[in-house]
């Protein structure tokens, strides 16, 4: 089985795969009296193909057996797809390019301020946390159309074991 090596999630790295969601570099604006801080623009939701709408929704992950078996990818051809986590623990990312493309895959060790919007059409693998119970707020597409296709991989990949400091928080 291969090993995918994995790197820090920043802007640059994943921006072939999508959008990291973060408040680094935006440009907060006072509200509320003073009171709050808003942040605009932190993603471009993509789900209008096919009449497509917003769906927010909260999901709960659990962990993996490790060391992680990367088997199979999904991708959303009709819109894109946001994860933020609830938590601050880091988790992991995986995208690709082509899933019949060993060579393709990348790993991301996001921290629990960072969040990801998959672009629309983007391989990716779910959610990798480290403990149970882990939350996120989902952005992505409801509507009519087929916008889930998974494959499964010829060869499994892996992902090493995620290291005792990804396991507490960021």
């Amino acid at each position: 089985m291969g090993m995918i090596r994995i790197e820090p999630l920043t802007k640059a790295a994943f921006a072939p795969f999508g959008e990291v969601v973060e408040s680094e570099g935006a440009t907060p604006i006072v509200i509320n009296e003073g009171f709050a801080t808003r942040l605009n623009s932190v993603a471009r939701i993509d789900v209008s193909a096919e009449d497509g709408h917003v769906n927010i929704a909260i999901f709960e992950a659990k962990p993996r057996p490790q060391p992680i078996a990367i088997t199979m990818m999904e991708r959303h051809p009709l819109g894109s797809q946001l994860f933020m986590p609830l938590q601050p623990r880091n988790w992991l990312v995986v995208v690709c390019a082509d899933p019949a493309d060993p060579e393709s895959f990348r790993a991301f060790a996001a921290s629990g301020a960072q969040g990801v919007n998959y672009a629309r059409g983007t391989w990716h693998f779910p959610l990798l946390v480290s403990a149970p119970g882990e939350r996120f707020l989902v952005v992505d597409r409801a509507g009519a159309g087929q916008n889930l296709e998974e494959v499964t991989l010829p060869k499994p990949l892996s992902l090493p074991v995620f290291p005792a400091s990804d396991r507490s928080s960021a």
